[in-house]
């Protein structure tokens, strides 16, 4: 197999549906690429870890999908220097507004690429 040049990674396995679209894209172009559960909240030290061993690892980029407070781009932004490209996911409090506010607005310094919310967001982030 080809090594593993983009990071799909989720919140939660709930974000799966949308985030699918993502890998399906990369698929159909003949990217390698993997997906992984990567929660901002629940699993941080997990997070960490993935984000500093990407660029190591060859990554080129990242896709990063979260719904509600939606941390997950942004601190893998923060931790490491592969292009993040963040995916909001539809929440039902309000709908995925919530998670694109969260994701698009990052300090100067610590940047992610937002797109739309949910799956034709993720998409066209691949």
């Amino acid at each position: 197999m080809d090594k593993v040049q983009v990071g799909v990674v989720m919140g939660s396995r709930s974000d799966w549906p949308a985030m699918k679209a993502a890998a399906d894209i990369l698929s159909a172009l003949g990217v390698a690429h993997e997906a992984r559960v990567v929660s901002a909240h629940r699993t941080p030290d997990r997070l960490f870890a993935y984000a500093e061993a990407a660029a190591p690892r060859g990554l080129r980029a990242i896709i990063a999908g979260a719904g509600g407070a939606a941390h997950l781009p942004g601190m893998l932004a923060a931790k490491t220097r592969v292009p993040v490209l963040g995916v909001p996911v539809q929440s039902r409090a309000l709908n995925g507004l919530d998670s694109l506010l969260s994701i698009v607005q990052m300090p100067k310094g610590v940047p992610v690429a937002t797109f739309a919310i949910g799956e034709a967001g993720a998409a066209n982030a691949a």
